[in-house]
């Protein structure tokens, strides 16, 4: 049977579309162009973030797959890349919104409160979608959770709250699933499965502390001849050699306490982060080269989403100032807290505090494990 021939209009369901941008009256033909604009550019938000969830979804469920195919890497890192540009996309919308004046928005603001882009549901499921956990989220104002603000005034559940709920039971998280992976990482050719893996992680370690220390004295032996007094030399060496120790504490993993005898989440992490020097440190052998552009294309994506989150509030101050928000938060103060404090990927920008140059690397062993396999 023929298939009825489709229009554009009804494809995109255009008629529906554009008949949502009365905000609260029956229809836009009252509203400002400003009150419009301010609509479209939050529902076009909201559009973005759907897909965005939809992205981090297939992201996530690559990954939960042991062991993850080598030949989806491309996949993941083309999804990410896609969720990357997705949100400079949403930040260089904040422009529009700039071409309101003050006076513009303050005509209809009144109309917001209490509601609040806080409200919006699918950003927060973004947000648990990458990992960030509830015990670091920022109180708005004077609820009790973040949650409390996702329901209706009178504490009823809403299509928000039961939506956040809901993805808070489904893990693991991009996070969580991605930390997995890098956990299994072969570091000098030994995987979490063999005999004395935790003996060649801690020499691999060990011998890139040693490196990583070779390089400060070399710098600061050159330091030396150029300084101009003692007084600048040494407060260059105290700098240098915080961050030497800074770095071996980290690789070590000595932040992750040891309690009742149980080293196993100091050695988990430890081999965590020595996964990921490993990676990045010898990023041109075949099997680490796809490895190493998921790490990249993650630390680009979380910089693409702390650039929206800047954005936001360098537009909303541009608009209103520090004025209390409509929701009742600090307005500006809480945006450029959530810009500051809301990482999840720390791992991943950490460890490049102590990436080497390539000829001072420690020798790399059993080299054969990351070449190419030939097919049948």
């Amino acid at each position: 049977m023929a298939r009825k021939p489709t229009n554009y209009w009804d494809y995109l369901r255009l008629e529906e579309l554009q008949g949502l941008q009365g905000g609260l009256e029956r229809d836009d033909t009252a509203l400002t162009n400003d009150e419009v604009l301010f609509i479209v550019v939050h529902q076009v938000d909201e559009l973005w973030f759907k897909l965005a969830i939809r992205e981090l979804v297939s992201v996530r469920d690559l990954f939960r797959k042991v062991p993850v195919p080598e030949q989806s890497l491309a996949s993941a890192v083309r999804g990410v890349r896609r969720l990357e540009l997705l949100f400079h996309q949403i930040g260089g919308q904040f422009a529009l919104m700039e071409t309101m004046t003050t006076r513009d928005y303050l005509g209809f603001r009144d109309k917001l409160s209490p509601a609040s882009g806080f409200q919006s549901a699918q950003l927060r499921e973004v947000e648990i979608l990458f990992g960030l956990g509830s015990e670091e989220r920022i109180p708005l104002g004077g609820e009790k959770s973040y949650i409390d603000a996702l329901k209706h005034a009178d504490g009823r559940e809403s299509h928000a709250s039961k939506a956040v709920a809901a993805r808070l039971e489904d893990r693991p998280s991009v996070l969580e699933v991605v930390d997995d992976w890098i956990y299994r990482t072969p570091i000098q050719g030994s995987r979490p499965e063999d005999e004395g893996d935790d003996e060649v992680v801690g020499r691999f370690v060990e011998a890139f502390i040693t490196a990583h220390a070779s390089e400060v004295k070399a710098f600061l032996d050159n330091a030396r001849a150029n300084a101009n007094n003692d007084e600048e030399y040494a407060l260059l060496e105290r700098r240098y050699q915080a961050q030497l120790a800074s770095s071996a504490s980290f690789l070590r993993a000595e932040d992750v306490e040891v309690s009742d005898g149980d080293s196993a989440p100091r050695l988990r992490t430890r081999r965590v982060r020595a996964a990921l020097t490993f990676i990045e440190s010898y990023r041109e052998l075949p099997l680490l080269a796809w490895p190493r552009e998921v790490l990249d294309s993650l630390v680009a994506l979380e910089q693409a989403f702390l650039i929206f989150r800047q954005r936001h509030a360098r537009m909303v101050e541009r608009m209103i100032g520090r004025r209390t928000g409509t929701g009742g938060s600090a307005g500006v103060d809480y945006l450029d807290s959530t810009a500051l404090k809301y990482r999840v990927f720390r791992e991943l920008w950490a460890v490049r505090s102590l990436l080497l140059r390539q000829d001072a690397l420690p020798a790399l062993e059993n080299a054969a494990t990351y070449g190419f396999v030939a097919g049948d």
